[in-house]
């Protein structure tokens, strides 16, 4: 049994020593930034996370991970349990925080007790026509140009040192489930996308990837849910014609199977843009699948790790 079971990703903290350079990066990627009380910029989508995207200033570097406790009740569970002191937070949303650290030392701040944000509204959903229906007739689809609408955080993906030692860390303290355990060779797991538990409610196919890499443990990226693939796509040429940096895509994962893009911040800290992924309840349970689907696509480019070869 886990200590407690959170119940979404909160938000990824960063500090770059340019604030206007990602705030202007950040308006590209669909986010919407604001300079918060403590001064610190800090970006939301269009969801009710107060925020999704925080930046400090500072060298660049990948601060912490965020993570959404169910109730400040939980959240001062954790804080016993890791014998640690439960803080207001000082951030855009308020309500309280435990910070930890993890086997790899990365920063997870555990929140609870925010405020929601009003939401925002989406852009336009009009009908699609395709070979199974025509629901548009005697009306022209006309999309509008710009960067896509980031709605929400989705996951984050990790990169660490000792992936055992780094999953029962998260399991158990944070509930999590795996989805896809991935086997480098028969019986040699290095890596697992992992769910939250939420019962019988379904939820996303990932929330967290730990990945056992080849060095010092690192941030790998983390992937923000647009509002649907026309919004996607208008965002890929948004953000190309801005002479942002591409990473990967587009294409559509396997695993998880969401429509997928990948870009840099100005610092080459990843940033993922994705739409129509999985959704699995506790019942679902949970699969072995060897490497090969971790980087492969069901369309687009493959990973260009594997491009190079």
């Amino acid at each position: 049994m886990s200590v407690i079971k959170i119940e979404d990703v909160a938000h990824v903290r960063f500090s770059a020593p340019d604030a206007e350079a990602m705030k202007a990066f950040l308006v590209d990627f669909g986010l919407t930034p604001f300079v918060g009380a403590n001064g610190d910029l800090y970006a939301r989508g269009t969801g009710m996370a107060p925020f999704v995207h925080a930046t400090s200033p500072g060298e660049p570097a990948f601060l912490a991970l965020g993570l959404r406790a169910s109730s400040v009740a939980d959240l001062e569970r954790l804080a016993a349990s890791e014998n640690v002191e439960m803080k207001p937070f000082d951030a855009p949303g308020g309500g309280y925080v435990v910070k930890l650290t993890d086997p790899d030392g990365f920063r997870v701040e555990v929140v609870a007790g925010q405020t929601p944000a009003e939401p925002l509204p989406l852009p336009d959903n009009p009908p699609h026509n395709d070979a199974y229906a025509q629901p548009r007739m005697r009306e022209a689809l006309r999309l509008a140009r710009g960067a896509s609408t980031v709605v929400r955080l989705g996951h984050s993906v990790l990169e660490v040192t000792d992936f055992r030692r780094s999953e029962t860390w998260y399991k158990s303290r944070f509930g999590f489930i795996t989805s896809d355990e991935i086997e480098a060779g028969p019986g040699f797991s290095i890596a697992a996308f992992m769910r939250c538990d939420r019962g019988d409610t379904p939820t996303d196919h990932h929330t967290l990837f730990l990945l056992q890499g080849p060095g010092a443990p690192r941030f790998h990226h983390a992937a923000f849910e647009v509002a649907g693939l026309d919004d996607l796509m208008c965002g890929h040429y948004h953000l190309k014609q801005a002479g942002r940096d591409a990473a990967w895509g587009i294409g559509r994962h396997v695993l998880g199977s969401q429509i997928f893009d990948y870009w840099r911040d100005p610092w080459g800290h990843e940033l993922e843009h994705w739409t129509d992924g999985d959704q699995f309840a506790v019942a679902d349970g949970s699969r072995v699948t060897p490497l090969q689907e971790l980087l492969d696509v069901q369309w687009g480019p493959h990973h260009p790790s594997m491009q190079a070869k």
